[in-house]
């Protein structure tokens, strides 16, 4: 029988001492995932237990996100004006127009009581160490390979942002002063690390800190505000519950099946170990066994016997097991598919977009994406896609970090390539559609928005799921 989680969990992983007061509709302000230095206008789209769906006013459900009530990353309405923090509207309004009192009257809604929120705390990182400005050197959280010339963006309470020079906001992160990603300005030299300098610095390969310091006006963080982080906790067999990455509605019974100094590898139980994948120890998204019942929030039991992993999606079209028929990259895991990559140079990215196209459009040519999921709906779905990957020989090299750096003019090549897409590679132009977007269009935004006929849309639709299927092969086998 596995352990428990142990005691010693995160205050945001353990039970919450409050009950879950957001409704629909609220308004309130907090942190873009995908631009982490944004604070915008939010709106609860759905409560679940502990849990709050939050829609960025005026933008597309694509871009919703799951977070806990209690989450340091979302604020009540006029925390921005009264932090000094730049609040972004809802699309359509210009920042200095902007009024919370009128909003709320337009939309026939109220803000989110203040009540609800995190208390705020009243002692800055480190008492006061950290200053916006200061200099470091940390992870690049999206290429772990990568050390960084960083600095201090933005402070709340306990938390810093830490942005990467010369680099745009979609790499930055919140860390506070023991996360294990972040260290002083020289440390990489002591360490015999290498340090990636700031795009665009005319000598990278022979960067020095006291030029760049004097040259931007900088100052060092302290190493004495740095501080180490205690150790997790985690072993290997304790139970868990754990939110499933590619379907952020749900939480599964798990066991951690792995562990290192900062993070634990999760097993959803039931599942083939294809599924499992690694997370900071500290996420918030792990919860100790009995978070969802005492929380209110349903739990996903182990499937009872393969076939029952196999059931839903041979109904359906989504290729991952088990998830009932919600795809893993539909509106409410969108923002999730978004890869970036600053280890490849434009030139670099251009010539293996240029390699791998003909070879793939060969590829796809020859599947014409048989009948997997449209003729025979009641097939055998999991092998059908097995059969597809490998009928299709490019896309195990064409991933979807790839497409998502694809022009709009790659993007409508690649449709024109398929059968019977002619016309709607034309669209696609018209649309304006690069690689990032591709990515993130569902079935029903090429069927229902885009007036796509089915036949088309299906083949425009899989190949998009293949693309992110070579990606979650290629990060399970790393």
């Amino acid at each position: 029988m596995g352990h428990l989680l142990p005691s010693e969990t995160r205050e945001f992983q353990a039970f919450p001492d409050s009950r879950n007061g957001f409704k629909a509709g609220m308004r309130l302000e907090g942190i873009d995932p995908l631009h982490p230095s944004m604070f915008c206008v939010l709106s609860v789209a759905e409560v679940i237990g502990f849990r709050l769906r939050l829609h960025i006013d005026g933008y597309s459900e694509c871009y919703d996100f799951w977070v806990n009530a209690d989450s340091p990353d979302i604020k009540p309405a006029g925390w921005c004006e009264s932090t000094g923090h730049k609040l972004h509207p809802p699309k359509g309004y210009k920042p200095n127009e902007f009024n919370w009192e009128k909003y709320l009257e337009s939309c026939n809604a109220q803000a989110a009581p203040k009540n609800l929120f995190r208390p705020q705390s009243s002692v800055s990182p480190s008492g006061s160490v950290f200053e916006v400005g200061m200099k470091l050197e940390a992870v690049d959280r999206k290429n772990p390979c990568l050390v960084c010339v960083a600095s201090i963006a933005d402070i709340v309470d306990q938390r810093f942002l830490v942005h990467f020079d010369n680099w745009d906001d979609t790499y930055d992160y919140w860390c506070d002063a023991s996360s294990p990603y972040i260290h002083p300005v020289g440390w990489c030299q002591d360490n015999g690390r290498p340090l990636t300098a700031p795009q665009g610095h005319p000598n990278p390969e022979h960067f020095v800190w006291e030029d760049y310091m004097e040259d931007t006006g900088a100052s060092a963080a302290p190493s004495q505000a740095f501080s180490v982080r205690s150790p997790h906790g985690f072993q290997t067999h304790m139970k868990l519950e754990a939110v499933d990455r590619r379907n952020p509605m749900l939480i599964r019974v798990a066991t951690v099946t792995d562990t290192e100094d900062h993070r634990v590898k999760v097993h959803f139980d039931g599942w083939h170990e294809k599924f499992d994948f690694w997370v900071d120890s500290d996420l918030p998204d792990l919860h100790p066994m009995g978070w969802c019942s005492r929380t209110g929030h349903p739990l996903e039991p182990p499937p009872l016997r393969l076939s029952d992993v196999k059931s839903s999606v041979t109904q359906g079209v989504c290729p991952t097991p088990g998830c009932r028929g919600i795809d893993p990259h539909t509106h409410l895991n969108l923002h999730s598919v978004v890869i970036y990559s600053r280890s490849l140079g434009h030139k670099t990215t251009a010539l293996l977009h240029t390699r791998n196209m003909d070879s793939l459009q060969q590829a796809l040519h020859q599947s014409v994406f048989l009948s997997a999921m449209s003729a025979h709906p009641s097939r055998d779905l999991p092998l059908c896609w097995e059969q597809h990957c490998k009928l299709l020989p490019g896309v195990a090299g064409v991933q979807a970090s790839r497409v998502s750096h694809w022009t709009v003019e790659e993007v409508a090549d690649f449709i024109h390539s398929l059968p019977g897409c002619e016309e709607q590679a034309k669209q696609f132009r018209e649309e304006q559609i690069d690689g990032k977007a591709f990515l993130l269009l569902t079935q029903r935004d090429i069927v229902k928005i885009m007036s796509v006929k089915l036949g088309p849309a299906l083949k425009i639709y899989n190949s998009i799921l293949m693309f992110k299927h070579a990606e979650d092969k290629s990060d399970a086998d790393t």
